[in-house]
């Protein structure tokens, strides 16, 4: 079987990535607040559920759902591997975020893009020119310079915060080899069945471990970010799904790297429209800039020129 090809269209690439990057952005806030009344596993199964089923609604109106001649030519031991180990981040990232802050599971999480892209040049030998290449080397300065002190958290860290840290590197690396199979699943199925069929892996995988008969007792605000963190799972994933179908992924990991930058953005926020909620990462001089370098490395391997071979 050949290597799936984008489809060159990338400027959908780019907005689809683009409301990947900001959905991933807030999401860690409502996970937080969500994690105060449930538990990591109900708290994801729910997500998964409800993304298959309002997912399924949508394919079946529009008489999209996935055909059986399509099914039986599409690789179940890949699709096996997707499911899997986006179940495996979904569980461990949020397992991570409990054990931690928001703040460093999101910097430990952007790893996840960095293996992605890594993936992308190895496996579907997409590219970088120099240009790029300079652009990934003043990206990762920027990310030492912007997450100075989470790093040095992160360093000196002991007991269960240091395993919530490594929870959240095995999260990212799980979430790099779902990500590089469901490109690679492109080749026999549209976006939108890969995420409909691996959302309902993942709801089944979760099912045993699942305690619904919380969800009874949640106080209003819990049930809202919940019903956010479901919502998101689907419009954030359906997103990332097309970037990939139209734009090459080692880009989109590059733009998916400015995540910390909407995480950070709306912590402070919240924290001054709701002091009570959370407490914001308050940014220094050096942190500012580093954020620049952030986006301008990142801006400089997205849409840099491809190289020709």
């Amino acid at each position: 079987m050949g290597l799936h090809r984008d489809s060159g269209r990338w400027r959908l690439g780019l907005g689809f990535s683009l409301v990947t990057v900001f959905l991933w952005g807030i999401l860690p806030i409502a996970l937080t607040v969500t994690l105060q009344e449930l538990d990591v596993y109900t708290l994801t199964w729910f997500r998964f559920v409800v993304s298959f089923v309002l997912l399924g609604l949508i394919l079946a109106v529009r008489g999209k759902l996935p055909q059986v001649k399509k099914l039986t030519a599409t690789p179940l031991w890949l699709l096996a591997i997707a499911t899997i180990f986006l179940a495996i981040n979904y569980l461990l990232f949020v397992q991570g975020l409990a054990m931690t802050s928001p703040a460093n599971a999101q910097v430990l999480i952007q790893l996840a893009a960095v293996m992605m892209g890594l993936g992308a040049i190895a496996i579907f030998r997409e590219r970088y020119n120099l240009r790029q290449w300079m652009g990934l080397a003043v990206l990762t300065l920027g990310f030492i310079l912007f997450f100075h002190e989470q790093l040095n958290n992160l360093i000196n860290a002991q007991g269960t915060y240091l395993l919530g840290c490594f929870v959240v590197v095995i999260a990212a690396a799980a979430w790099a080899v779902y990500a590089l199979a469901q490109k690679q699943l492109l080749q026999t199925l549209s976006s939108a069945n890969i995420m409909l069929l691996i959302y309902g892996g993942c709801a089944l995988i979760f099912t045993p471990f699942a305690q619904p008969q919380q969800l009874f007792s949640l106080p209003s605000l819990q049930w809202g970010t919940l019903i956010f963190c479901a919502l998101n799972t689907l419009v954030a994933y359906g997103a990332f799904a097309e970037s990939l179908a139209h734009w090459e992924a080692s880009k989109v990991s590059a733009l998916l790297a400015t995540t910390p930058l909407v995480t950070i953005g709306s912590v402070s926020l919240l924290d001054w429209l709701i002091p009570s909620l959370i407490a914001a990462n308050p940014l220094t001089i050096l942190g500012f800039f580093g954020a620049s370098l952030v986006v301008t490395g990142s801006a400089a391997i997205a849409l840099g020129k491809r190289k020709l071979n």
